[in-house]
């Protein structure tokens, strides 16, 4: 469950804030992505067991922009990419609608921004703006805002999957609601998509998969 600190209720004027979500280690990222994208709230990824350094940005953090904007911080997994992300997509999906959502994926461990990165392929329409900082920290760049794009068909295979386990395709074909020549097309894709994979059993959904139907 998302940490209580960002659980509190959102009262009405904080409709159409613009949210910036980062990984968080050194202090100068997150300061810089700030001053640029001006956010009205800040949610700040640390460690389950935050470091040293990551405490001490956070305090500096707070200190600099506390008086100014919202800080919230939310604790994630290190290494689990998939962790990461589906953390990060209920951190995007509890912001209001008319929020603007904005990520910057530069500071912390790499395994945390991939997950940031992968939750917001998975809530593109949500997402505006996905920032990281040049070697120098002196720009922003924008990364492309990529989408999942699954059909309708792929997205029951891999709903399927990820509440089943491994199946076959007779399996597939027996409980999934699709013609064979269907099935065996969305498999195929999903396959190019490296989001599901063949095993002895069957398919089985990759991690890519597990992040695609958050």
């Amino acid at each position: 469950m998302i940490e209580s600190n960002i659980n509190e209720t959102i009262i009405e004027e904080d409709m159409g804030a613009k949210v910036l979500i980062a990984t968080l280690y050194s202090s100068e990222p997150v300061m810089l992505a700030s001053t640029r994208l001006s956010p009205d709230r800040l949610v700040l990824l640390i460690d389950k067991i935050p470091n040293k350094v990551q405490t001490n940005s956070l305090d500096l953090i707070k200190k600099a922009l506390g008086k100014v904007l919202e800080v919230k911080t939310v604790k994630t997994d290190v290494l689990d990419i998939v962790a990461v992300a589906k953390k990060c997509v209920e951190v995007i999906d509890m912001q209001p609608n008319d929020d603007k959502i904005y990520v910057n994926i530069t500071s912390g461990k790499k395994t945390k921004a991939l997950g940031l990165l992968f939750a917001a392929y998975a809530r593109h329409e949500r997402v505006k703006k996905i920032a990281y900082q040049s070697d120098d920290m002196k720009e922003l760049v924008y990364l492309p805002r990529i989408s999942f794009r699954l059909t309708n068909s792929q997205k029951t295979i891999l709903e399927y999957l990820e509440t089943k386990g491994n199946k076959s395709m007779k399996e597939l074909a027996d409980d999934v609601d699709l013609s064979t020549a269907m099935l065996y097309r969305a498999i195929d894709e999903l396959k190019d998509m490296d989001l599901v994979q063949a095993v002895d059993s069957g398919v089985e959904l990759t991690d890519a998969g597990r992040i695609a139907r958050l």
